[in-house]
């Protein structure tokens, strides 16, 4: 069973000494006042390999990392009333089936949260400071700052001064969670990058996955016009003790013939699941597996293809899922019962963890509606085959022609014939909130 050990809150420096005002006196996460602020500082080791090691007898204990610092942290935050609504009050149940979707009632989320603020219809977009972002965050939601030590031990302090010439990473409380931890990875916070895959976020996320050590804390990223609802560089996490359905996918091999064979990365694509993906596993190292898929999503971004990723498995497994529920719901392929349920499929529905926002809904989730509502999702066959053939092509992969056809997807919804990059199909000043 999982304890809970609560660690003392750090005060920033301004509680520290509130006799001299710094900063903008807000005690925010911008220029003006992070610099000149003291936070927990959690340095991983910076050798991690997919396989965890055990620590060393300089280390915090091993389960520090996920019990203390990160669940006991937002526990705290919880104790302090900092987040919008309660949510281990909501229900929660295994929908009963073959594949175990999971349903959580959330009646109030989508009226709590913020609304999408940018187009939906451009993958890379701008970073606009008018707008919402993290360095609008209070220092009373920030658990700790997370980033690459030295050598192959991990190190915890209680309290670091951030300096004016460092950009921290830090993980930091989601206000409107869907889960318990519910928490947000921003890499290099006050460098404002939009919401943009680059290989050294990415990799910060699979060592955030690899500390955590837990097949049940996963990670999450969705790109603009794949629900993500802020353009500021960012990741989700949260501890569920369940398997997702995804994760008990079957998946069939890609035999690649060129591009692979130093790294030892492995790729697959998932078969009898409702939204098309690719599977990514293995590697000698964490960056083997990051970079390679990096890169996979630096593709989609720059070919403005929406898309989402699972970090699964402490960062062995990595699931990426093109997508275009967006493109079909502002050309008004979505059938009404659907747009009805309010659902968003960003990357925890599509990963089986479906979070509904009506009464109705949840009381008679099925498989049968979970797989409908999934499907709207997924790119058509060819539309996928097309899409992974540029990633290869990008990534420098080939593969052999596949020998297995892959299986079709149940209750697959009609596609657009169409298969010109997504941006095209928008209407132009095309925006939905969420």
């Amino acid at each position: 069973m999982l304890t809970i050990k609560r660690v003392p809150t750090v005060l920033s420096n301004y509680q520290e000494d509130s006799g001299e005002s710094r900063g903008c006196g807000r005690n925010c996460l911008g220029k003006c006042c992070l610099p000149v602020s003291k936070l927990p500082l959690y340095a991983f080791k910076s050798d991690a390999r997919p396989e965890i090691s055990s620590s060393g007898v300089d280390e915090p204990p091993s389960d520090f990392f996920l019990n203390s610092l990160l669940l006991g942290g937002w526990e705290d935050r919880m104790s302090r009333g900092l987040f919008r609504y309660d949510v281990t009050a909501c229900e929660t149940k295994v929908i009963p089936g073959e594949y175990g979707f999971v349903a959580q009632l959330n009646e109030g989320r989508h009226l709590k949260k913020r609304p999408t603020e940018f187009r939906v219809d451009r993958v890379l977009q701008p970073f606009d400071p008018a707008k919402f972002n993290f360095t609008k965050v209070g220092q009373e939601e920030v658990l700790f700052r997370f980033e690459a030590g030295e050598g192959d031990k991990a190190r915890f302090l209680e309290s670091a001064a951030v300096g004016e010439t460092n950009t921290p990473s830090v993980v930091a409380i989601n206000v409107s969670p869907i889960e318990y931890g519910h928490v947000l990875l921003i890499p290099r916070v006050l460098d404002c990058l939009p919401q943009r895959i680059d290989p050294d976020s990415f990799l910060l996320a699979l060592h955030m996955a690899a500390e955590a050590g837990s097949p049940y804390f996963r990670l999450g990223y969705n790109s603009l016009g794949a629900f993500a609802t802020i353009n500021h560089l960012h990741f989700q996490a949260y501890f569920l003790t369940m398997p997702f359905p995804v994760e008990k996918a079957p998946t069939q091999r890609i035999p690649v013939v060129k591009g692979l064979s130093q790294s030892k990365v492995k790729v697959s694509k998932l078969l009898n699941y409702p939204v098309r993906g690719l599977v990514y596993e293995g590697g000698n190292t964490l960056k083997d597996l990051s970079d390679v898929v990096a890169n996979s999503c630096i593709c989609l971004q720059e070919n403005n293809i929406p898309f989402n990723v699972l970090i699964s498995d402490s960062g062995r497994r990595i699931f990426l899922f093109p997508q275009c529920y967006a493109e079909k719901q502002a050309l008004g392929e979505v059938s009404q019962e659907i747009l009805d349920t309010q659902v968003n499929p960003a990357v925890w529905e599509i990963s089986g963890h479906m979070v509904l926002k009506r009464k109705k809904d949840y009381e008679e989730a099925s498989e049968e509606y979970a797989w409908r509502l999934l499907a709207e999702v997924s790119l058509s066959e060819a539309r996928f085959e097309e899409v992974k053939a540029y990633i290869f092509e990008a990534t420098g992969l080939e593969s052999e022609e596949e020998k297995i056809e892959p299986e079709e997807n149940k209750g697959t919804p009609h596609q657009s014939s169409t298969t010109a990059v997504a941006a095209n199909h928008f209407p132009e000043g095309c925006l939905i909130l969420q």
